[in-house]
């Protein structure tokens, strides 16, 4: 009796089943649950302009002021791990040539810490792990994960609230195309800060809580579409104060047109996002459509071969056939 499909048909039958069944879950299974943001992040990006600084020792704010911005942020692996979030301490600081370089960063002309927890997956904020502050809004430091072609919500930490950016198309960065967004915010009190009088126009009054005032001249981000990276940002910060009640700005604390992201900050942004976006493409199209196409060539062949074993066996021998006999 003749076999019905050879042991080489059956394996490349069950191995095309396999890669077919395989194709669909890394699309939809593996690669969205690859798509996650890092709890052990560690990076530093910098920033650097031109502007008018207010100088404390000086009391006067003193225009043409080479301006740098250092934003570390690193993540909190213990309590990421027991939150299931991502929890990141980030500390912003601004210096001027004159506090440069800084043995510790409180000795910055402006030192702000704070910590973001965000979904790993969503990139939404998360209120808990000592969030401060109550950061709102769809982005904050990064975009989600593929990025669509509409206005977002972002987080500006300096008014405390979120601003509008719309997308404005594409645009390279460093050889690298990504999605651009743009935004600015009107002057916005955003909060109040004890000086002395004569600053704010005050001179009979030793101490005044004065209103703080913040605007910017523009907000523009570069963004990578697949992992939501922010490869490229300038931004133009303002920041004034105002007497109590006051209707005209009567001190400058900061003013720059634009500060942006310096050139090794940009390509270390396109590095990481060239690395991650091609990962999460291996993923979600280059492996599930190999696997696909070959799957399907491979469970064709062994069908054709399983079928054709099958028909081999089932043939009849018609009546009165001499059937071969051994001849010494």
């Amino acid at each position: 009796m003749r076999r019905t499909a050879s042991p080489s048909s059956l394996v490349l039958l069950g191995l095309g089943t396999f890669l077919l069944v395989l194709a669909p879950l890394l699309a939809w299974y593996v690669q969205p649950r690859a798509a996650v943001n890092p709890i052990d992040i560690d990076s530093t990006a910098v920033y650097t302009g031109r502007g008018s600084v207010f100088d404390t020792e000086r009391i006067e704010t003193v225009p043409g002021q080479r301006i740098t911005v250092t934003q570390r942020v690193r993540g909190d692996v213990e309590d990421s791990e027991r939150s299931g979030h991502a929890v990141w301490d980030v500390t912003t600081t601004l210096d001027t040539d004159a506090s440069l370089p800084a043995a510790d960063p409180h000795d910055a002309l402006d030192f702000n810490p704070h910590r973001w927890v965000l979904d790993r997956r969503t990139t939404r904020p998360v209120h808990c792990c000592e969030e401060q502050p109550h950061i709102e809004g769809e982005a904050y430091l990064k975009f989600p994960f593929d990025v669509q072609k509409r206005s977002y919500q972002w987080w500006d930490n300096t008014l405390g609230d979120t601003v509008t950016l719309r997308y404005r198309g594409t645009e390279k960065v460093q050889g690298y195309t990504g999605y651009r967004f743009t935004g600015s915010v009107p002057p916005t009190r955003a909060g109040t800060r004890l000086v002395p009088g004569s600053i704010v126009d005050r001179p009979d009054r030793p101490q005044v809580l004065a209103e703080e005032w913040y605007s910017n001249h523009g907000i523009e981000l570069v963004v990578d579409q697949r992992t939501g990276r922010v490869i490229h940002a300038q931004t133009g910060p303002r920041r004034t104060l105002r007497a109590p009640g006051g209707r005209k700005d009567a001190a400058v604390l900061l003013d720059t047109e634009k500060v942006a992201f310096t050139t090794a900050t940009q390509r270390e942004a396109v590095r990481l996002a060239k690395r991650d976006s091609g990962q999460l493409r291996l993923l979600g199209e280059t492996l599930p459509v190999g696997a696909g196409v070959a799957g399907g060539v491979l469970a064709v062949i062994g069908g054709v071969l399983v079928a054709r074993g099958r028909n081999e066996k089932e043939r009849p021998v018609m009546p009165g056939t001499p059937r071969p006999t051994l001849t010494k």
